[in-house]
């Protein structure tokens, strides 16, 4: 092929990713997604109160190939909140509106990545929609968060008592100030993060983060147990967990990857594995652990 006409059609490409990129829609208010590249599809979900922009360097590394929908949930790092989010829901919300992205674009079988709570949310799609994600990265989430956290914990009707203390406690926190929210954020994260670099960016998305929000989405995620509603997702899963924060109060590797497993234990098709480097955020803080299995399952 002479130069001149590879450079006419990597310039088409150029183009095309371009009109493509253009051509994305977005109806859901308080939704906030970017969209880049061309290919498979990838719905990238932060964690509670983080932006988008917590998966850079996942971009980054997966590189070409996939075309990336990376989204900022309503009400955090400073995007605009839901309204009556309290007496309607957030991942009720939430997930309808993820869902009609992805019905007004006609992405096929998208493959979804999410941590934490976007993890939690990943996971209900893929119960109430088994058959549209092609896979699942669940990046340290779990079904039943109540029941790992807190081990006298075993039922539903136990778990929304405590997520009742937990969102007391939340919009109580409604009245300090936006340094004094950064603050403890900073504090909370040192068990999360590594990095101080990246503690103090996370921790000024929880500063712009509506308190209200994230006190029903903990509220939510304490209080509802997935972990034999998992059964009914039929994509293949993996499951990243993080173990090493918790050392100092007893638990080993072993104990950890027998929780997780167990939380899991009625979804068909999953693979679970722990990071024995990374707290919480586990694709900043053992990067190659989380792109090394990201490579191998995509």
């Amino acid at each position: 092929m002479k130069k001149s006409t590879l450079k006419l059609s990597m310039a088409c490409l150029i183009l095309l990713g371009m009109f493509t990129n253009q051509a994305i829609a977005n109806n859901q208010p308080g939704l906030k997604v970017e969209v880049s590249g061309m290919g498979q599809p990838i719905i990238l979900i932060p964690g509670i109160t983080c932006a988008g922009d917590v998966w850079d360097e996942t971009l980054t590394a997966m590189g070409g190939g996939y075309q990336y929908h990376v989204m900022t949930l309503p009400g955090f790092a400073g995007n605009a909140p839901l309204n009556n989010v309290e007496t309607e829901g957030f991942f009720s919300q939430v997930e309808v509106m993820i869902l009609n992205y992805i019905t007004e674009n006609k992405l096929e079988k998208p493959i979804i990545i999410g941590h934490s709570l976007g993890g939690f949310l990943a996971l209900k799609i893929g119960i109430s929609n088994p058959d549209l994600p092609s896979k699942l990265v669940i990046v340290d989430s779990l079904p039943f968060l109540a029941g790992i956290q807190m081990p006298y914990i075993q039922t539903e009707e136990q778990a929304t008592q405590f997520a009742k203390q937990v969102k007391a406690t939340m919009i109580g926190s409604n009245s300090q100030s936006q340094e004094e929210q950064m603050a403890y954020q900073k504090e909370m994260l040192k068990s999360m993060i590594r990095d101080e670099d990246k503690i103090a960016i996370t921790a000024k998305w929880g500063a712009q983060s509506d308190v209200t929000t994230i006190a029903q989405a903990m509220y939510e995620m304490y209080a509802t147990d997935l972990r034999q509603e998992v059964a009914e997702i039929k994509a293949p899963t993996l499951v990243l967990g993080a173990w090493i924060a918790y050392k100092n109060y007893g638990v080993t590797r072993e104990s950890c990857l027998a929780s997780y497993k167990a939380q899991y234990q009625a979804q068909p098709n999953v693979t679970v594995d722990l990071t024995d480097n990374g707290n919480h955020f586990i694709m900043w803080d053992d990067p190659e652990f989380f792109y090394n299995w990201l490579n191998k399952f995509l």
